[in-house]
């Protein structure tokens, strides 16, 4: 296959190019033979997205531990251009997780759905104080022994895992397992002090910037800057409009830069549903348009794809186009240790494309492992 007349993104920028497939990959060359052609006039190419922290959509959810859903999400996700899914689970019993865990192991996207390329743990191991919309029930310390019971359950997918490193037990938990799984500080109430030094020990992220932690105060600063003035820590960013207001959007990619910035949709079942009441890690969620939230009235994850969001960022925040799409493409692939495979049209890569319609940034077509969809 050849993609032509797009403007292709080529990790900084765009370029009048065409794009070889072949085999499934990208191609420096086109393959010999009468191949597909794709006509991509007026249209930017992009690397297919890659979602890193979300629930569920379609539906279903991860948490469940239903393969027949998590087919529900794959084809959802890749039909809005999300070509790579990390989804996340919740703060539940490890028996539920184990079995979140097996379903994700077992599956195999079929030929129109999304690769399952991880998991990420985002409960239990919390903040019993800054639970968000987690299950306070089944917030517990973080343990060495059940994060690796539940790896072997599902075949190493675990990706990421969220820890509070001021609760008991964190620092060991990242000292033993910095090198086998990356860690993001999370639903925590942790203190500058504490947070660089879980940075120290190995932590390298931080999930959903601003959103379950202390807020930036000039003689408090708490994580976020402990986490910017770090060259090493990634920080994910809800941008569908309802999370965080655009200037502090805005803020966060000038603090971080955009190559450490990763966009993140934490969508919920109800995503690409009509309005309603959901379950989430067994609580009842209310969506109204694009807000979700719990019966207390916390926010509850998200009811907007990445794709959506990327166009939030873009079209609402003042987020350069480029940037944002560093920061739904290569920086995920790079923090889940996948970037040598996904995140940029480049030779040898699996080809996963989106075309966007220049003016609206609208889905026009999707190319998921070399195949249009």
């Amino acid at each position: 296959m050849r993609i032509v007349g797009g403007s292709v993104f080529d990790g900084e920028g765009f370029v009048s190019r065409e794009v070889c497939i072949d085999g499934g990959v990208f191609a420096a060359e086109a393959p010999a033979g009468d191949g597909e052609v794709l006509d991509a006039s007026g249209c930017y190419v992009i690397p297919g997205l890659v979602d890193l922290h979300f629930h569920g959509s379609a539906g279903a959810d991860v948490s469940d531990g239903d393969l027949e859903g998590l087919h529900k999400m794959g084809a959802y996700e890749a039909s809005r251009g999300i070509t790579a899914m990390c989804p996340a689970t919740m703060t539940l019993p490890e028996d539920v997780l184990t079995r979140a865990g097996q379903a994700a192991a077992a599956y195999e996207p079929a030929a129109n759905e999304a690769a399952l390329v991880g998991i990420n743990m985002e409960g239990p191991f919390i903040s019993p104080s800054k639970v968000g919309a987690q299950n306070p029930d089944y917030v517990r310390n973080p343990t060495v022994d059940e994060f690796r019971r539940l790896q072997e359950a599902a075949g190493g997918l675990f990706k990421l895992v969220d820890i509070a490193p001021e609760e008991p037990g964190a620092d060991d938990f990242i000292r033993e397992l910095a090198g086998e799984v990356r860690i993001s500080v999370a639903h925590t109430c942790t203190d500058y002090d504490t947070a660089a030094h879980a940075f120290e020990l190995g932590a390298r992220q931080l999930t959903h910037l601003y959103n379950a932690m202390d807020p930036m105060h000039h003689r408090k600063p708490g994580p976020i800057p402990a986490a910017a003035e770090r060259d090493d820590i990634t920080a994910e960013i809800i941008a569908d409009g309802v999370h965080i207001h655009p200037a502090m959007v805005r803020l966060a990619f000038n603090m971080f830069g955009d190559d450490r910035m990763i966009l993140i949709s934490d969508t919920l079942r109800a995503a690409g549903l009509e309005d309603g009441t959901y379950d989430l890690g067994g609580q009842d969620v209310t969506v109204k348009g694009p807000v979700a939230t719990i019966e207390n009235g916390a926010l509850a994850g998200s009811v907007s794809d990445l794709m959506r969001c990327l166009y939030v960022a873009v079209y609402d925040m003042d987020i350069p186009l480029v940037s944002a799409v560093k920061a739904a493409t290569i920086n995920p692939a790079r923090a889940l240790g996948l970037d040598a495979e996904r995140g940029s049209i480049d030779a040898g890569k699996i080809a996963d494309a989106v075309l966007l319609d220049a003016e609206t940034l609208e889905v026009k077509r999707v190319v998921l492992r070399g195949c249009v969809l």
